[in-house]
């Protein structure tokens, strides 16, 4: 008999995105054909689906880590990368998906229900979807992106009508064996069933179901024997059936007792927002084969009548009383299934975006009070796209930040040449340029061949008189003696950035750097 898992935890990473790809075509007497980078494909989706043949979680105890599969790279000729694909886990109906946090995330219920846990990267665009007017052969591709991860908590209720409740050996598995085609494990001792079992039962016309649920103890709702284990089975259940043992030997139970002890436990677990007290609507007398359990029947019958409960006296042994007991629980059933709304159709609601939202904001750097951070969906992804070994990638990232808004930001928000800003998790040393897109024929001409960027080729070290001059310009102006240099751009420049510097470093001719 195969193992039952109710609760697990596991850990899902969608398919990374492709890459895109950066090539030209060429032909025979066609040299420089234009780009023919092929796009990159998406990367497959982890997705939980609803199917009726799965009844255990069992399979994501032994594989908790799920990955769906990387979108292929592109290719020259036009030659688009293949989409990955999904990994799709199959659950059983009542699966309930949550956050190790205790967010709950989706409750899947219904067959073929679906969601999609994580999803996948998107592929990067090949040059020949980045050529345009200005930029005819860009030697550049986008990166595909990194798809989702996502821990996950998989627990899972059981969907019954009917729920039978009781102290162990009270006769559960008897009962759903007697009245339904489910075989579980019986035996002469507490706790034989371990796991809930499911019946389905026919009643006349009505067709419902029915859960053994494992044996209750006092103490359940506090973690005593398996109780919270198994009262999560409960919570769904439309009509609790109290199972009556009328034949126990252990002393000082009867059944009176166990009823009040099970109401305890039922409302300690549920509280007043389940109510499962309230649930409890039948109590069926097991057993009355035995001849001291049938002379009980009518000393208990009248005392359990006046909390409200209809009793049955059966005996899953010989069959006795199961057709009445068999019509009482259509009935109620029946009167549940009544009382529900009718089902809505799912209503999709659109939020659209207000007319003030940039898609991005600007703030202080908390690490670095002169640092900048920019957060937003487009500036973030954008960054994870872009091939920092490129400098034509580098400069189109620019021209897209640019376009965006958040140079202008930026500089709203009192940056100044050379701040750290950080995008995305990637720390740029900030250095306003204009939009490829205003550069006049001369300039734009000279931005560089396919993979380079005129703007980017400085890379000399500034010396420390130009970064003292940067600094100035960025602090408010104040009195210098008549060298210019003050204890502030002393201790702006630092002991090792003051070599440059006539008569202040080091000069040991310098009347005192003063």
């Amino acid at each position: 008999m195969a193992a039952f898992v109710d609760r697990v935890t596991i850990h899902v990473a969608a398919g990374n995105g492709g890459h895109g790809v950066s090539s030209v075509h060429r032909e025979k007497y066609k040299p420089l054909g234009g780009p023919d980078g092929g796009n990159g494909g998406d990367g497959g989706d982890v997705v939980l689906e609803v199917d009726p043949n799965v009844h255990t979680l069992l399979d994501f105890h032994h594989r908790p880590h799920q990955k769906a599969a990387n979108g292929r790279p592109g290719a020259g000729s036009n030659r688009h990368g293949a989409r990955g694909e999904d990994r799709v886990l199959r659950v059983p109906e009542g699966t309930v998906v949550s956050t190790p946090g205790g967010r709950v995330v989706a409750d899947l219920m219904g067959a073929g229900t679906r969601v999609v846990l994580a999803h996948g990267g998107k592929g990067g665009l090949g040059n020949a979807a980045l050529a345009n007017p200005r930029r005819k052969a860009p030697g550049f591709a986008l990166l595909g992106e990194p798809g989702e991860t996502f821990d996950a908590v998989l627990e899972l209720k059981s969907i019954a009508d009917v729920g039978l409740v009781g102290y162990p050996s009270a006769g559960k598995s008897s009962l759903i064996a007697a009245m339904s085609a489910a075989r579980p494990k019986i035996a002469d001792y507490p706790f034989t069933t371990l796991v809930p079992n499911l019946g389905v039962i026919r009643s006349g016309d009505v067709v419902y179901t029915m859960a053994d649920v494992p044996g209750l103890i006092p103490g359940a709702s506090t973690g005593k024997g398996l109780g919270l284990q198994f009262l999560r089975h409960v919570e769904r259940c439309a009509v609790l059936v109290h199972v009556v043992d009328m034949a126990t030997i252990e002393p000082g139970r009867d059944p009176e007792s166990d009823i009040e002890a099970l109401e305890h436990e039922l409302t300690e677990y549920g509280g007043e927002e389940l109510d499962l007290v309230g649930r409890l609507r039948i109590a069926v007398l097991n057993k009355i084969d035995v001849p001291d359990g049938r002379e009980l029947v009518d000393l208990v019958r009248a005392s359990l009548e006046e909390r409200g409960l209809q009793v049955f006296p059966v005996s899953a042994a010989t069959g006795e009383g199961l057709a009445a007991f068999g019509y009482a629980l259509a009935a109620a059933v029946e009167e549940h299934r009544a009382s529900l709304p009718a089902p809505e159709p799912v209503r999709v609601t659109l939020t659209p975006r207000a007319v003030d939202d940039s898609g991005f904001t600007v703030e202080r750097d908390p690490d670095d009070p002169e640092g900048f951070v920019v957060r937003g969906v487009k500036p973030e992804r954008w960054v994870r796209q872009t091939d920092f070994t490129n400098d034509e990638a580098v400069g189109y990232l620019a021209d897209r930040l640019n376009r965006l808004g958040v140079e202008e930001e930026l500089a709203r928000a009192g940056a100044r040449e050379g701040d750290a800003v950080t995008i995305g998790g990637v720390t740029f040393d900030w250095a306003p340029t204009l939009p490829a897109g205003t550069l006049t024929a001369e300039e734009s001409a000279g931005l560089g061949g396919r993979g380079t960027d005129n703007r980017l080729e400085r890379s000399e070290r500034f010396g420390a008189a130009e970064r003292l001059a940067a600094k100035r310009a960025r602090r408010t102006p104040f009195e210098v003696s008549e060298d210019g240099w003050t204890d502030e751009d002393l201790e702006a420049l630092g002991d090792e950035d003051t070599d440059d510097v006539p008569g202040v470093a080091g000069d040991e001719t310098a009347d005192g750097g003063r």
